[in-house]
């Protein structure tokens, strides 16, 4: 994140709190638009991408001297360099020096040298910007050296990605070089007890999902109460206690963001919220007596539904139906603005929120799948009675309501770092999107080596069951062949359908869902292997590195069929982008259904035009202009959460911040 204010001018503020955070930026609608139309133009100008591959150059020209070097001087050195990077010497380079010591030390310990490529997208990361990488250039080794760097320079360094799965992996993966350097390394995991999670966020390097380290800054805005700035914990210090006692991080210093069109994106659209259950008399009865309410309302007379905007709304009609159907009951029942937002929630979960999509049900609880990421979010509700409507309807235990006791935004949690950067497949589109809200320039690296993935085809369907039978006959084809096959679809009721298909042709293969995904690793390494079928949600979208096995690559390589088009095409693309990684070979193609949620819910016109019509050319506009007004609605989202986030904070000033 480059350093001032809106627009590059003024210092950054400080936020009032015991440790290093930055304040939210005061900005306008001007400001924001102007930062928008920089960050587009910025991103497609070539002079960073010139620059950076020059700096790149001279590391790799730097190697022969390093690589004469025993490693403890090597290790000696970083420690030297990494203070020299603290301060400006015209005519040296110590960056430069440093990230070549890193580079060697890498090689000699995870026997792994990055490449040019690498490096510049290391350099970008270290001045604070988006750096877009095309899937499978090896993300992962360019956060490396950039981290380490940081964390040699004193700084705290969280490094942030979608799930546990990945900060586990990659945390124990840069473990060893750390240690080597005299740096320690934290993972957080979402099951850990409150001191080991502070254990990890004390170390030097810290890999956390995004979800865990925003609700443990949450956690640590409750514990401080009132005793926000550093003059008032100074105060509770001399009173009794020490100041930032009990605290979980240590402060916002410099975060790395994996897969940060995920995070700062997809995910933002909705605010995080701390709460604690509520205690909620007969909630089991006020629950079951709204759906019962809602079941006897009528579509389109007493409702309607926006499938686009997933919303109900009463008419006039149902609000009096309603009031007649709700005669003689008690409590809130009596009460009209009460009843109906209770029985909106329970049309919503009846219409809107469907099993095996948008929930299971394990344990004998309902627990939400995350739509980009495919995977289950525990201890994560919906709000307003929505989450026991939903338990209500699955028959399951009926929770208490949750009581909010804190919230905030994707958008306003990751601008208070003092430093942000952050690695993705796919960000040029959102360029001006991340510059506007994260203060983030975007930066295209070059490819490593060039792309041998060929996308085959697209084939629509009238049906979905026609659908999953050329998808049957598809992986027959291929594994007649000996070539390793992925499948990628949008649910988890989805996939264990197309599982079922399977089993009925006779094809062997693995699931990796919302469900399996202790077995992920397992699975993943086995994918890419002679022969393996696998099927699986966006578990297997991101981050996820699948090996070819031995002679595959002669046979082509992975084959990706896509079953479902996604809200957004980048999603799309990064299930593409697990084929043909690094310059292997691969294949693509889609094999999709006319009756998808995407064609009906945002191109429905279209839809019966395509039906009717079958060409390949009114399908593909169809895709294109679904995805596009989804992307639209979405991007509309995210900026009206902003202002809303901003107009709350406004009007509750009086009584301090509200996170």
């Amino acid at each position: 994140m480059p350093d001032g204010g809106r627009l590059g001018f003024g210092a950054p503020r400080r936020a009032v709190s015991p440790y290093a955070e930055r304040a939210d930026p005061i900005d306008n609608a001007v400001d924001r638009i102007a930062e928008r139309w920089l960050g587009w133009a910025e991103a497609r100008w070539p002079l960073h991408r010139r620059r950076l591959a020059r700096r790149a150059a001279r590391i790799a020209a730097l190697e022969p001297r390093y690589a004469a070097l025993r490693s403890h001087q090597l290790v000696a050195l970083a420690h030297t360099l990494a203070r020299q990077t603290l301060r400006h010497t015209p005519g040296r380079d110590p960056l430069a020096h440093l990230l070549a010591v890193l580079a060697e030390l890498l090689f000699r310990t995870l026997g792994k040298r990055p490449y040019p490529v690498q490096l510049m997208g290391a350099m970008a990361l270290l001045e604070g910007r988006l750096v877009e990488m095309a899937t499978g250039e090896g993300k992962t080794i360019t956060g490396m050296p950039a981290a380490l760097a940081a964390a040699l320079r004193g700084e705290p360094v969280h490094v942030v990605t979608v799930n546990d799965y990945l900060a586990g992996r990659d945390g124990a993966e840069i473990a060893p070089l750390a240690e080597r350097l005299g740096l320690s390394v934290g993972i957080v995991e979402t099951e850990m007890d409150p001191a080991a999670r502070a254990a990890a966020y004390a170390c030097d390097l810290t890999y956390v999902s995004n979800a865990n380290v925003t609700f443990d800054y949450l956690r640590d805005r409750v514990a401080l109460g009132q005793a926000r700035g550093p003059a008032r914990a100074r105060l509770a210090s001399l009173i009794g206690g020490r100041a930032g006692a009990g605290l979980t991080l240590r402060g916002l210093g410099f975060a790395i963001v994996d897969e940060a069109d995920s995070v700062f994106i997809d995910e933002a659209r909705t605010p995080l919220i701390l709460s604690s259950s509520g205690d909620e008399a007969d909630a089991a009865r006020l629950y079951n007596t709204g759906l019962r309410l809602a079941r006897a309302l009528r579509a389109g007379a007493d409702f309607e539904l926006d499938e686009m905007r997933r919303s109900v709304t009463l008419t006039e009609a149902g609000k009096e139906r309603l009031a007649a159907e709700a005669a003689g009951l008690d409590g809130q029942w009596r009460v009209r603005l009460a009843r109906e937002e209770l029985v909106v929630q329970a049309l919503s979960a009846l219409h809107l929120f469907e099993l095996g999509r948008d929930y299971i049900v394990d344990d004998g609880g309902v627990q939400i799948v995350d739509e980009y990421s495919g995977r289950v979010m525990p201890d994560r509700t919906w709000q307003g009675g929505l989450h026991q409507m939903i338990e209500a309807k699955e028959g399951v235990e009926v929770t208490g309501r949750k009581v909010t006791l804190a919230s905030i935004t994707y958008q306003r949690f990751f601008r208070r770092y003092v430093r942000l950067a952050g690695m993705t497949g796919t960000g040029m589109e959102l360029a001006g999107e991340f510059r506007e809200t994260y203060g983030l320039v975007t930066v295209r690296i070059p490819r490593h080596r060039p792309l041998r993935r060929r996308h085959v085809g697209s084939r629509f369907f009238q049906t979905a069951a026609g659908r999953w039978r050329a998808v049957a006959a598809r992986v027959g084809q291929l594994a007649a062949q000996g070539r390793p096959v992925l499948i990628g679809t949008r649910s988890v009721e989805a996939s264990e359908h197309l599982s079922r298909v399977l089993d009925e042709a006779g094809l062997a293969h693995r699931v990796l869902n919302a469900r399996s995904d202790e077995a992920e690793a397992d699975i993943v390494a086995a994918a890419g292997q002679r022969g393996a079928v696998t099927v699986a949600t966006n578990v297997a979208g991101r981050g996820t590195d699948i090996a070819l096995g031995e002679g595959v690559r002669e046979l082509g390589g992975l084959h990706v069929i896509l079953t479902e088009y996604h809200e957004s095409s980048r999603i799309d693309r990064q299930l593409y982008g697990r084929a043909g990684r690094q310059g292997d070979p691969g294949t693509t193609e889609a094999i999709v259904s006319r009756e998808d949620e995407l064609f009906t819910r945002y191109t429905p016109r279209l839809l019966r035009l395509a039906r009717a019509a079958r060409m390949p050319l009114l399908d593909t506009l169809m895709r294109r202009t679904a995805q596009s007004r989804a992307e639209r609605e979405h991007a509309i989202t995210r900026r009206e959460q902003v202002r809303l986030d901003k107009q709350l904070e406004s009007s509750m000033a009086f009584a301090g911040q509200r996170e």
